[in-house]
């Protein structure tokens, strides 16, 4: 388990956050189709908190992209570097999830989130900033909608629909479950919206969720756990 500092140059107030969000949304690639889905590797990362204790806790989980095993896994720990603030959240996160990865024995190749990319209200999720920072293909699988609208997809598995803001599609509404709630996918950086959907259907043989997020939110639980046991 790696522990991190709290960068000294991380943004203090909401508007430095924003102001950092402008600048780096600039430079998110939309025209690259990423890794063929099935091959080589794909990392998870998620991330645990202690409010009480002021903690935050990130895990990476490496897959093989073709047959789900786990080939390495990180953690890593810090210090809440910055306030819950609704569309900024990835700032929260960023210092520990950079951590995680890069204590990673391998590259990660894609990297999947627990979250956002485009589909943000900024138009620059968790899985953009990261993606950003590492030059790293990354996408972002949701739980929710987030203030986005979709019609419902169909009931089979592999059913989508739009995820609309206004009339700009940022996501997919994506079913990876037979008669089971959507997940929500969106471009983090250096993907495309068709391979985004594609990996998260490769990543989803038995469960609503990716392999990558079950893995990483349990391990980052685990770690948050062992801190606060110290």
């Amino acid at each position: 388990m790696t522990t991190v500092r709290t960068p000294a140059d991380r943004p203090v107030t909401e508007e430095e956050a924003r102001a950092v969000q402008d600048a780096l949304r600039a430079r998110v690639v939309l025209d690259e189709p990423g890794p063929p889905p099935g091959t080589g590797r794909v990392t998870g990362v998620d991330v645990a908190y202690d409010d009480e204790r002021d903690v935050v806790a990130a895990a990476a989980v490496v897959l093989d992209a073709a047959t789900l095993d786990v080939v390495a896994e990180s953690t890593a720990v810090g210090r809440i570097s910055f306030p819950y603030v609704p569309g900024l959240l990835a700032f929260r996160e960023i210092p520990t999830v950079l951590a995680a990865l890069d204590a990673l024995p391998c590259p990660p190749g894609l990297v999947v989130c627990d979250g956002y990319g485009l589909a943000h209200p900024r138009r620059f999720g968790l899985a953009s900033h990261l993606g950003v920072l590492t030059g790293l293909p990354t996408i972002g699988v949701a739980k929710n909608p987030f203030t986005f609208t979709h019609d419902e997809p169909g009931a089979s598995r592999g059913s989508v629909s739009p995820l609309l803001a206004g009339r700009e599609e940022v996501g997919r509404a994506l079913r990876t479950r037979n008669a089971v709630k959507p997940v929500f996918v969106s471009v983090g950086h250096r993907v495309s919206l068709d391979n985004a959907c594609a990996h998260t259907l490769a990543l989803t043989p038995a469960y609503r969720l990716p392999e990558t997020t079950r893995r990483a939110d349990a391990l980052c639980r685990r770690a948050l756990a062992e801190a606060a046991s110290r």
